[in-house]
């Protein structure tokens, strides 16, 4: 029995009784079964809002999880990606022998790297390759 329901039996019980409504007594019961039913019917109409506003927010749940799908695959695809074009070198410090790897625009920087152990700035001179791949491995994209 929902509580509108029970109102209306209240209200039918008070109606049976015959209560009169000139007397303090009965005046004060009927404004009270009145205030009753109005909050009654308040509840129900919160009941059926709060009821949409659950769909909406379901709704709502789902295009958010489908927004993050989305993203979430594009970054999936970044951690899978191979960077080529960010190859990284390993160098070995002159000064300490520590080994760490570099990338080619490090490498190629005029100040030069920071050994990462002792300090040390180091710089490289980088001749490019003429294609003769006397100074790389036989593998070379220069080879004719």
């Amino acid at each position: 029995m929902t509580t509108t329901e029970k109102v209306a039996y209240l209200k039918g019980l008070a109606e049976g009784m015959e209560l009169n409504n000139d007397t303090k007594e009965g005046k004060i019961l009927s404004a009270i079964i009145d205030v009753l039913n109005d909050m009654a019917l308040d509840m129900e109409d919160l009941g059926e809002e709060l009821t949409e506003l659950g769909e909406q927010v379901d709704e709502i749940d789902e295009d958010l999880a489908d927004v993050e799908d989305l993203l979430y695959e594009d970054e999936d695809e970044d951690e899978d990606f191979d960077f080529e074009d960010d190859d990284l070198f390993e160098v070995a410090c002159p000064h300490c022998d520590a080994e760490f790897e570099v990338s080619e625009e490090e490498l190629l920087a005029d100040e030069g790297i920071e050994c990462p152990m002792c300090g040390e700035l180091l710089t490289f001179d980088i001749e490019e390759c003429d294609g003769d791949c006397s100074c790389c491995e036989e593998d070379c994209d220069n080879k004719e």
